[in-house]
């Protein structure tokens, strides 16, 4: 079973996004735990500080090294003495998150998803205590919690049992390096717009067929990208 930790100052914010739909089910069932764990837990102060002033000035404040690291080594274990679990870091610096880093994430016993605030966290946490930084992309949060809970949810439905018909990951966009094709429910036609015929032939062969050249063609169309990195941009 995959077991992530969570690690943050908002614990509260965790709450209703634990116990609904797919995640909530896959953690009543055991296939996942996730546990969410007050970062102020780890303080030595009356105030419980977090945070304090950047050294050569700047503005705004710096989450301190002492809470984040003993907290990261009471959950993960030291990395001196082989630690127990993957940290990560949620982080506009980081490499950002992508299908196939998540399927490497899937594949991990243990997470421990550190949740940024502030300007930042002091370098020295990410230097003794951190495995990797990730970023959901370029734009910048108040925190950490809601890339942390993007990687939850994205890892969770790759956990082997998450999801009822396991075929429903193989068709998603990003598993073969394109975006997923068109897809279409009842009615037959709405407000003059009909569903292709092909997908109400019963034709197996070219409903697949089908759905393959739509997947390359809105591909081709809104990220080229993926597929020059495939080598398969003039295909």
């Amino acid at each position: 079973m995959l077991r992530i930790d969570v690690i943050t100052i908002f614990p509260e914010l965790f709450g209703r996004f634990l116990e609904a739909s797919i995640l909530g089910h896959a953690r009543r069932e055991g296939r996942i735990a996730v546990s969410v764990h007050d970062l102020r837990e780890w303080t030595r102060d009356r105030h419980r500080t977090v945070d304090d002033i950047p050294y050569g000035g700047g503005p705004g404040m710096v989450m301190k090294p002492e809470p984040l690291v003993e907290a990261i080594e009471a959950i993960a274990g030291q990395s001196s003495t082989g630690r127990e679990g993957r940290v990560i870091l949620l982080s506009p610096q980081g490499a950002r998150l992508d299908q196939k880093k998540v399927a490497e994430f899937a594949r991990e016993r243990h997470l421990v998803l550190v949740c940024g605030r502030y300007e930042g966290v002091d370098q020295r946490v990410i230097d003794l205590a951190v495995d990797e930084e990730i970023s959901i992309g370029d734009f910048v949060l108040s925190g950490g919690e809601i890339p942390a809970m993007v990687v939850i949810e994205a890892v969770t439905r790759l956990v082997p049992g998450v999801l009822g018909n396991p075929r429903s990951v193989e068709s998603e966009s990003f598993q073969d390096g394109r975006l997923e094709g068109p897809q279409y429910t009842r009615p037959a036609e709405y407000r003059g717009h009909a569903v292709p015929e092909v997908l109400r032939s019963g034709d197996h062969g070219e409903i697949e067929r089908w759905r393959r050249e739509k997947a390359l063609e809105r591909t081709k169309r809104r990220r080229p990208d993926l597929l020059t990195a495939r080598g398969e941009e003039k295909r």
